[in-house]
């Protein structure tokens, strides 16, 4: 089979991450996968095999890439078309029907699309949900990561429930989930008896001022640290927050890490504070790993990953109080790790990878 993936890039990202994973597991079945990147730029470049190509287009702007898309599908004859992350979907949907409907097309989306649009996207809703009426109703099939996604794209989408598949994110391949030793603990985090972390970009929707106000609290009651792996928008933000509740010794941003499983493999607890998320890789990852989870029950896939609270805590969204009580209780309390690691195997690569294939074999006939 010829997949082909239509991407923006490869920075880090969790629905780039996803497809790089998904493509070195569907070349390791013997199909021939390639990406088109509008810009191919990226640190997930370094992470594909050889046997699977990229191939630049070379655009700045979405709007520019309808031609050469076109032009490409006509080229190469995919089977199999897959893109994700509106508004690049609606245009690869466009280039797909003046190509002639070269291959299936399948179009994947990975967040709440409608505070996207309202808060990133700089869109009009009512040309929006236009888009994503002509867009998602003619494709081949649709994927969503969450019943979260589902329910919003379903609604500003205007789409049957029945065109759309929910295949949740895979885990990471190969993890050691053996804790660090002391001494790399003592690297990692210094002088201190618990070790709390979250893994995410710095943005508005992650809401690590809640995270960072939550652990003012929990500092007071037990001597702690708090580490956010990732960079972004938010950092000066959150920096002079630190500054102002003096927490510069005990709130650490390191910024991106390629490999975070050290990171995780140490920490006694991982805390998401998310406003929504499409899905939660990083639940996932502190699942592998053995690592308790403290999220916010916000719109996505949280509660869904946690199985409603079966596998970590739950609280309500921007509620620093309960959240620190929370991390605090979590902290003083036993965890069966085997348990959590046995819960991230549900996401196993393997698993996943033959949904999509499944799926695109069944919307094919």
């Amino acid at each position: 089979m010829k997949i082909l993936i239509i991407l923006p890039h490869l920075h880090i990202g969790g629905a780039e991450k996803l497809y790089v994973n998904l493509a070195i597991e569907w070349s390791k079945y013997g199909h021939s996968v390639t990406f088109l990147l509008l810009q191919k730029k990226g640190e997930l470049l370094s992470l594909l095999p050889t046997e699977i190509k990229v191939r630049d287009l070379r655009v700045n702007k979405i709007r520019q890439s309808v031609l050469p898309i076109v032009k490409y599908l006509r080229d190469s004859q995919p089977d199999i078309v897959l893109s994700a992350m509106w508004p690049l979907t609606s245009m690869v949907f466009l280039a797909w029907m003046f190509s002639f409907k070269k291959g299936k097309l399948f179009l994947s989306e990975h967040v709440i699309l409608s505070e996207s649009i309202k808060r990133e996207l700089k869109v009009s809703l009512y040309l929006a949900q236009a888009l994503l009426r002509l867009t998602y109703s003619f494709s081949s099939g649709v994927i969503v990561v969450s019943k979260a996604v589902k329910k919003d794209l379903c609604l500003i989408g205007s789409l049957s429930p029945n065109r759309v598949k929910i295949i949740y994110n895979p885990a990471a391949i190969g993890i050691d989930p053996t804790r660090e030793s002391q001494d790399v603990q003592k690297k990692i985090w210094g002088k201190c008896d618990y070790h709390i972390i979250s893994v995410g970009r710095l943005k508005f929707e992650k809401d690590y001022e809640t995270l960072i106000r939550a652990f003012y609290i929990v500092s007071k009651e037990i001597d702690a640290k708090l580490i956010i792996l990732g960079d972004g928008p938010m950092r000066g933000n959150l920096e002079r927050l630190i500054s102002k509740l003096d927490l510069k010794n005990k709130v650490i941003l390191p910024g991106f890490v390629m490999d975070p499983y050290t990171w995780y493999r140490s920490a006694d607890i991982f805390v998401l504070s998310s406003l929504w998320e499409g899905f939660g890789n990083v639940i996932v990852e502190a699942l592998e790993c053995g690592i308790p989870v403290v999220s916010t029950n916000c719109p996505g896939g949280p509660a869904e990953i946690l199985d409603n609270g079966r596998y970590g805590s739950l609280v309500p969204v921007g509620d620093y109080q309960t959240l620190a009580n929370t991390i605090v209780k979590d902290l003083r309390k036993d965890h069966n790790s085997n348990a959590l690691k046995e819960r991230a195997k549900s996401f196993s690569l393997p698993i996943i990878a033959n949904q999509y294939l499944d799926y695109f074999i069944e919307s094919s006939n």
